[in-house]
Parts: structure tokens; sequence; C-alpha cells
């Protein structure tokens, strides 16, 4: 697999052209084939891949929990993945049918109601900010990836990635991994916040997610719909909260 960035030549002008040394992210063409029906491929970074299988595997709905995960094995840039579900048919057809017919609308048909009474106070936002923007140490180096930041009890995983949807799904892939209980944490990242991506949230069950950047009239409907709190342009001590403002106290 690659490394998550490289050096490669350019020219800069500042007044007048020089030759300098610049550092740009790597992105790797992945492919995750699903119980040999279900054929993805994703331009991701070349980090986290089995966490990312998984959380991808949670928040598409192809499965409910990690215990139905038999098996996942990465051989160069392909992810096999094994899943031991009687209705994975069933399943399948929602997820890939929802992509080309039905959109986000049709996917929040099949997303129940988050149920749950965790609460933050403004200092655990504006903190967790200040950590996601220390571990953001490719996008320091390239300015080109995103990062997302997972939140449960004392415990804080942030993952990078040139793609929004792939950070949030390999932070999602690695607190499950860890069993941790989604109802009580909370998802800090940067990019906007679409309809997609509520629905991942919402599907494992995440009562909060804030960005610095903002949201889309279709992830403001996903989150109203499935009482998942949603914050936006989180900078600093001040941000927008759209959403269930219940969930955060001042």
């Amino acid at each position: 697999m690659l490394e998550m960035f490289k050096q490669v030549n350019a020219i800069r002008f500042e007044g007048k052209p020089s030759k300098v040394l610049e550092t740009i992210v790597n992105d790797e063409e992945i492919e995750m084939i699903i119980n040999n029906s279900v054929s993805r491929r994703f331009s991701i970074s070349p980090n986290s891949l089995r966490e990312f299988a998984v959380g991808y595997l949670l928040g598409e709905g192809l499965t409910g929990s990690v215990d139905n995960i038999n098996n996942i094995s990465i051989e160069e840039n392909i992810i096999t993945a094994e899943i031991d579900l009687d209705d994975f048919d069933i399943r399948k057809e929602l997820v890939v049918g929802s992509d080309c017919f039905g959109g986000w609308r049709t996917k929040i048909e099949f997303v129940g109601k988050v149920k749950s009474d965790f609460t933050i106070s403004k200092e655990a936002l504006v903190d967790a900010f200040g950590k996601l923007k220390k571990e953001a140490k490719v996008w320091q180096e390239t300015g080109g990836t995103h990062v997302a930041g997972l939140v449960y009890e004392d415990n804080f995983i942030a993952i990078e990635d040139v793609s929004r949807h792939v950070a949030v799904d390999k932070v999602i892939g690695a607190g499950a991994l860890k069993n941790y209980d989604f109802s009580k944490s909370f998802i800090v990242y940067s990019g906007r916040m679409p309809a997609d991506m509520l629905i991942k949230i919402a599907r494992v069950g995440i009562p909060i997610i804030a960005s610095n950047a903002a949201p889309t009239s279709s992830g403001f409907s996903v989150a109203e719909e499935a009482r998942v709190t949603m914050l936006g342009f989180v900078r600093g001590d001040r941000f927008n909260i759209y959403t269930h403002p219940h969930r955060i106290i001042f």
C-alpha cells in the first residue's frame, strides 16, 4: 500500500517562478467485494482499510453488527468481506437500488430514529475540535485530506482520508471494533453534511455530529427526521446548532 503522502517537483510562482519540492496526498483505488455478490470501488487514502470496511458495512446497513462479519481480508487493493446474514440479499437490494434509483429519500425510509439521551457540553465540543486539528497531520502537510474524530468517554479516535465520507466510515469502524457504545458518542469532522453523511451517523445510532463546514438541505432533513443533533460552522467557541439542540449543554 502507498504511504499517506509523497513529494513531487513543482514550480511555485511568488513574484517569479522557482523550482520547489511539494508534498501531496496519496489516494488509491480500492475495490471492496462483499459476499462475492456486491462490488464497489472507492478512491480513498491507503490507511485503516479494515476499519473502513467495517464502518462502510455498518453505515450502509449491509450489516447491523460487527458480530455478523465473518471475515475481512485485504490483499493489495482488494478488500474481501464475508457477512453472515439471512436477509443479506434484501439489504443488498435496498442499498444498491437506492443509490441508483431512490437516492437518500429511499434510504432514510430504512433508517430508524436515534434513541439517545446523551448530551455534551459546549466545552467538550470545543475541546474535541482542538484535538481534531492537532491530529490532522496529513492535512497540515498537504492540505489534501479530511479528518474525522469519534469521541467516546475519554477516548478519541481521529483518522484522515481524501474522502470525507470514508474518514467517517473509518472512525465508525474503529469504534465498532473497540465495542464503543455509539449512543454515548459523537462525531467531529471537516466537510459538508449532506444526507448520505447523516444517514451513516443515524444508522449506527450516533446522536451528534459537528463540522467546521456547512450542512445541506438534504442533510438537515435527515438529521431532523432521524433525531440527530447537527452542528455546523464550528470555529473556536462559536457554532450553529441546526437540529435537536437539547443535546448541547451551555
